[in-house]
């Protein structure tokens, strides 16, 4: 079986990542994987997949992009096409994959709503549409209408060896100059407003007075950058507060953090929270979207529901204050992800997929 894999985000984020676990799974099962994606993107560099073909990906409107595909799917005869992004993967990959009578599938991500008739045209000509979460899956059958035998559920996956317990924090002190006995807590995600910053930020500067050797580490980055980090500087908390850009080394830090704090308010899954529970991290997370299939409350760790401030802090006072029950967490919450959220558990679901729409084709 050969897989045809269109990922066109240009860095490793959860999407992209997510796709580079499933190449790795599906080679550890014998299966080859040609990989399309944007020119020097982060993912073409860390890929193990047979064949990395790179182009100059304009998005939705390059006009040049569906005979691109067209040539390539021509030359490297692929058994299934799986497109995983946006930027034209979706829209176009599904619709020059039918020309070319291959089976395609694509995986969404995302929680948010589409016009319902929009969705319904760009879905057409997928032989399967995956959701990572109850959530998505809720989206596509519901809002979108899509028949039920062509939706299905794939968790998100984590590297749980790449992703491990840290035994001591060396790493994050070299990194940030901060000293280890010092209280970090951690937000990961994309500087928008969907990942909630603002929420955790307005909590700040009360829990800075009741504890004050906790320090907030931002990872990421984004077009809200310079408008939050204005924000900690006119709250007077750009000494509690530090900006650590987006990390290709994120696995090496995430480890020693002793909190990670995800405050979204619309989420697929919540990669940074798969992330921190593999690494042995205790969480506090939203409800928002698909985060409840990951994790139970008060016993993987903390949530609270989208946008209640109060709910948010009061968590964090609880997490903070209590290491016995942080602790607890990071054991029930390791053990989670290692379960059932494993890659080599996502890779046979999509060989499943793939060997369905093979036989219905």
């Amino acid at each position: 079986m050969r897989i045809m894999h269109l990922e066109f985000g240009r860095h490793l984020y959860g999407g992209a990542a997510q796709v580079r676990y499933l190449i790795e799974g599906l080679d550890d099962c014998g299966i080859e994987n040609i990989l399309i994606c944007p020119v020097n993107s982060e993912i073409s560099k860390v890929t193990c997949a047979t064949k990395v073909v790179e182009l100059s990906i304009g998005g939705d409107l390059d006009w040049r992009l569906p005979t691109r595909l067209k040539n390539i799917i021509s030359l490297y005869e692929p058994s299934v096409v799986h497109a995983h992004s946006r930027r034209g993967a979706d829209t176009v990959g599904g619709w020059v994959s039918r020309y070319m009578e291959v089976p395609a599938v694509l995986t969404r991500r995302v929680d948010n709503r589409e016009a319902a008739l929009w969705a319904r045209l760009k879905y057409f000509p997928y032989d399967a549409v995956v959701g990572i979460s109850s959530a998505v899956e809720r989206e596509l059958l519901h809002h979108v209408g899509l028949p039920a035998y062509r939706v299905h559920k794939v968790s998100s996956a984590m590297d749980t060896k790449r992703y491990s317990p840290a035994t001591e924090r060396t790493r994050l002190t070299e990194v940030t100059g901060l000293d280890s006995s010092l209280f970090t807590i951690g937000i990961v995600g994309q500087f928008i407003s969907r990942k909630g910053h603002a929420l955790l930020f307005e909590c700040l500067p009360e829990l800075f007075v009741r504890f004050p050797h906790a320090r907030v580490l931002c990872f990421g980055q984004g077009p809200l950058e310079n408008e939050l980090k204005k924000n900690v500087l006119n709250k007077g908390l750009s000494s509690h507060v530090i900006f650590l850009g987006f990390r290709t080394d994120l696995s090496d830090l995430m480890p020693e953090l002793d909190l990670l704090v995800h405050p979204a308010r619309q989420e697929g899954l919540g990669v940074a929270v798969m992330e921190a529970m593999s690494s042995g991290v205790p969480v506090i997370t939203s409800t928002a979207g698909g985060i409840t299939d990951l994790l139970e409350n008060k016993v993987h760790g903390l949530t609270f529901e989208s946008g209640d401030k109060s709910g948010l802090f009061n968590a964090m006072v609880l997490m903070i204050s209590d290491e016995e029950l942080r602790v607890r967490f990071r054991t029930a919450a390791r053990k989670r992800i290692q379960e059932q959220f494993s890659v080599e558990k996502m890779s046979h679901r999509y060989i499943e997929i793939y060997n369905q729409v093979l036989r219905s084709s």
